[in-house]
């Protein structure tokens, strides 16, 4: 979350309430709060109206890691990633034109939740992910083609949860799973 300023009476922005949403999903998804917990904690950040009304709904929940974020980036061409390469738990990928092509199916992921965000201009982006990841594509807009993604018939467990978020220009972002189930 920013860093919030002393003063508990200041009013909080939109910013701060998706941040806050956000942490509170990740200690769900790493299985530090409960499901009760989480609703109840998700209410009094949704409704809060000043910051120390937020610090009290995330107390006791871990500080981000602020060092496991990465960024690939490229004025133009391709940016190409695959095989075994460790995942970090954020990571940004920019490029202004070419095409991005991220496979997970054999990479290295510790994090059990992987935000991927993009802003791209021109040119697509391909992700394939393991076969047994959930695929979260809400925060993704685009502005001339769509977005491609089906969601597997049969849901399997086990998987990390592959968040992806940001802008496209022109061009398509293009989600599919493995074949093949792999280790992670």
């Amino acid at each position: 979350m920013t860093l919030l300023p002393e003063d508990s009476s200041q009013s909080i922005s939109e910013g701060d309430r998706e941040t806050a949403v956000r942490r509170l999903q990740t200690a769900y998804a790493e299985e530090l709060i409960s499901h009760e917990e989480l609703d109840e904690r998700l209410h009094r950040v949704l409704t809060a109206e000043v910051r120390g009304e937020l610090v009290t709904a995330l107390a006791s929940l871990p500080e981000e890691e602020l060092g496991a974020a990465s960024t690939i980036g490229a004025a133009g061409g391709r940016i190409k990633r695959r095989g075994a390469w460790r995942v970090p738990r954020v990571l940004k990928v920019g490029s202004a034109y070419g095409r991005v092509r991220l496979d997970l199916s054999r990479a290295i992921i510790e994090h059990p939740v992987v935000d991927i965000e993009f802003q791209l201009g021109t040119g697509g982006a391909r992700i394939t992910v393991p076969r047994d990841a959930v695929v979260d594509v809400e925060g993704v807009t685009t502005g001339w083609k769509d977005l491609r993604y089906r969601a597997p018939r049969r849901s399997r467990s086990g998987g990390p949860v592959i968040r992806i978020s940001g802008a496209m220009g022109f061009g398509r972002l293009k989600v599919r799973h493995a074949w093949r189930r792999v280790q992670w």
